[in-house]
């Protein structure tokens, strides 16, 4: 019987086989990427290849269709049934060597095919899975034979798949009889890193799920994809129901401490929170939880700790001791979650005391790492996470900003929510504002506005914008006092006890910017600056090459506003912008790629962690801070983009004179 050389693109893998061969075994063999859940039987139809026809000088060989054998029976069945192939296709387990011949592996029947990212997004993911499918038959009981069922699942998958030693834990060992059975002795068992069996199905099943979840201490978001395909399916989000315990981290800590059982109540709520997003967006997808095998979550250090029943108290005080820093996996019922019978929660590792695993998340989507160009990434919140380095080094630390950017302590503040001011804008000669609220399209100054829009209050962005816009437009001086003086201009300027507010709108509800709103603005926006400035410093560097905003809330400001408050230093504007919740879209690439958990693991022991708290220069630095935008660092690309007031654009020359330059 006569060799046939056989070609597999786009991976190049080639090798000379027996007449006779499928090209599913060949592939196999030459490690070619070819899919395949059923093991060659011709009732899965994820090894649909294609042959190249024509001259192949580079292999030295013709390849035609009639190097293959012919349309079978097989393949019939699986059209009648399964709907026909794309013309062309061809199933690679029916499909037999009768001559040199190259093949074409769509990116659909490869088992690592990309997916992309969204199209701000530049880094695609590799499907590499960490859970895979494999249809077994099982060998009949054998009263000679005394092998249990397991163990002649287990030898169905070692002949069938080549996989050594498979084990399952007592909950896929509960149902396996009735599985076997109710399959007639073929199932479908789902093998986690080649070795544990997660899941298991009567017949053949085709398609697996998994969840990327992001913990935030505001809000829970989960994202369901399918594992075969990478498709993301369904997400969905709900407000973090601790924050009855309290608004930000230290205070769920302080309750934990002060009150017996506390850390056990939060746990006992985020679990539940985190159980009905699961089946709220397996509902929304229409799919069987049960097929759920994978979850992947992340989130900052005190959530990813009472999240998995893990004491938070010790993050409450110096040296902020984590109870673990590594990955972990965890059964997803013994969390609450309803899944597969051996679905697993894998949590990503954490950085140091006050930065998560929400944060390797955002390093994992980012990937800061993988280039020369100095990132910044920032996850803005009540604990802010930064990141700062390139391949050669990254440089992590936390920065306390509070809830101020959330609406919390902000006289007119809320959440983002339909009714909240997200958008301000003031015109530097009237001093009069236009605003538009999240839910409509209008400006205040647009016809229709005051028709369709309830005003209910102002959200961070909103917030961020109207202090920005206020120091724009002369109002607030750069050490953030609101100009009495403009009280002759303005009726919108407002005397209040020994200060002034500047009032956005009157009426129910009025909605103003006081002068304690622009300083807990000021004291949340200098802690993030003194942050970035630190890892400046250790870097070091004196400017960035490009920034990331990441997080929810970070996901809505108007980067332009964020430099002129001072948010962030200077940077061309072009190359700053949102990342929306990067924290889960690195979630999301663990989900599907098993390396880039190797991957994320190894960076991450490779970063230097700044504790900003023992830092001598932290209260320099946020002292200079607290001016609009800064009180010594020159802004020249922002300049270009907005006329800024006199001082904050002289303040390069200003330090210059200082230094004697």
């Amino acid at each position: 019987m006569p060799d046939r050389l056989v070609v597999f693109t786009p991976s190049g893998k080639r090798g000379q086989f027996p007449d006779g061969t499928t090209l599913l075994d060949a592939a196999r063999k030459l490690g070619a990427d070819l899919d395949s859940v059923c093991g060659g039987r011709g009732i899965c139809g994820r090894c649909q290849i294609e042959v190249a026809t024509g001259q192949f000088p580079k292999h030295g060989i013709e390849s035609r269709a009639e190097a293959i054998t012919p349309w079978n029976r097989v393949e019939q069945r699986y059209a009648d049934i399964r709907g026909a192939l794309k013309s062309g296709r061809r199933l690679g387990c029916q499909a037999h060597l009768e001559g040199n011949v190259v093949i074409d592996i769509p990116a659909e029947s490869q088992v690592h095919r990309q997916v992309v990212r969204k199209a701000a997004d530049t880094r695609p993911i590799t499907l590499d899975p960490v859970v895979t499918l494999h249809y077994v038959e099982v060998a009949e009981p054998d009263m000679h034979d005394p092998s249990s069922d397991f163990r002649r699942l287990a030898d169905a998958l070692r002949n069938e798949w080549g996989i050594a030693d498979a084990r399952a834990e007592n909950a896929v060992l509960a149902t396996l009889q009735k599985t076997l059975r109710a399959g007639q002795l073929k199932v479908t068992a789902a093998v986690r890193h080649g070795r544990d069996i997660v899941g298991l199905w009567p017949g053949l099943v085709d398609r697996i799920f998994g969840i990327a979840v992001d913990i935030g201490s505001t809000t829970v978001a989960a994202h369901l994809a399918d594992l075969t395909t990478g498709e993301t399916l369904a997400s969905a989000g709900v407000m973090n129901p601790q924050i009855r315990f309290g608004e930000d981290l230290m205070s769920r800590v302080s309750y934990a401490m002060l009150n017996p059982g506390g850390d056990r109540e939060m746990t006992a709520v985020i679990r539940e929170a985190v159980a009905a997003l699961v089946a709220e967006v397996a509902a929304e997808a229409k799919i069987d939880p049960d097929r759920i095998v994978e979850i992947v979550a992340v989130g900052n250090p005190i959530m990813h700790h009472l999240y998995l029943g893990l004491d938070p108290v010790e993050l409450g005080g110096a040296p902020f001791a984590l109870t673990v820093d590594q990955a972990l996996d965890t059964s997803a019922r013994d969390l609450g979650v309803v899944g597969a019978s051996g679905a697993v929660v894998h949590t990503l590792p954490l950085v140091a005391g006050h930065v998560g695993a929400d944060a390797a998340g955002m390093i994992l989507a980012e990937a800061p790492y993988a280039g020369e160009d100095i990132t910044l990434l920032v996850d803005v919140g009540t604990n802010a996470e930064i990141v700062l380095g390139n391949r050669h080094r990254l440089l992590a630390c936390s920065s306390p900003t509070g809830p101020a950017f959330e609406g919390a302590q902000i006289s007119s503040g809320q959440r983002a929510a339909p009714g909240a001011i997200e958008r301000l804008r003031i015109d530097p000669l009237t001093l009069e504002p236009r605003y538009r609220i999240i839910g409509s399209d209008l400006w205040s100054d647009e016809p229709g506005f005051d028709a369709a829009a309830v005003v209910t209050g102002i959200c961070g962005s909103g917030i961020i914008e109207a202090v920005a816009e206020l120091f724009l437009a002369g109002i607030v001086t750069a050490d953030g006092v609101i100009d009495g003086a403009l009280a002759l201009r303005s009726p919108r300027i407002v005397p209040e006890g020994r200060t002034f507010t500047y009032v956005i709108r009157e009426g129910e509800p009025r909605i103003a910017i006081t002068q304690a709103d622009i300083r807990a603005i000021q004291l949340a926006k200098a802690a993030l600056y003194a942050g970035i400035r630190l890892l400046m410093d250790h870097y070091p560097v004196d400017r960035v090459d490009r920034i990331v905003l990441a997080g929810a809330f970070g996901s809505h400001i108007d980067v332009k506003y964020a430099m002129v408050l001072g948010l962030i230093p200077d940077c061309p504007l072009a190359h700053v912008r949102s990342a929306g919740n990067a924290a889960g879209t690195g979630a999301r690439i663990a989900l599907l790629n098993l390396a880039s958990r190797a991957e994320i693991a190894e960076v991450v022991r490779s970063i230097v962690k700044i504790e900003t708290a023992l830092e001598p220069r932290f209260q320099e630095h946020f002292v200079a801070a607290m001016a609009i935008p800064h009180k010594t660092d020159s802004f020249p690309n922002l300049a270009e983009a907005v006329t800024l007031p006199v001082r904050a654009a002289t303040a390069s020359s200003e330090r210059r004179r200082r230094r004697g330059g």
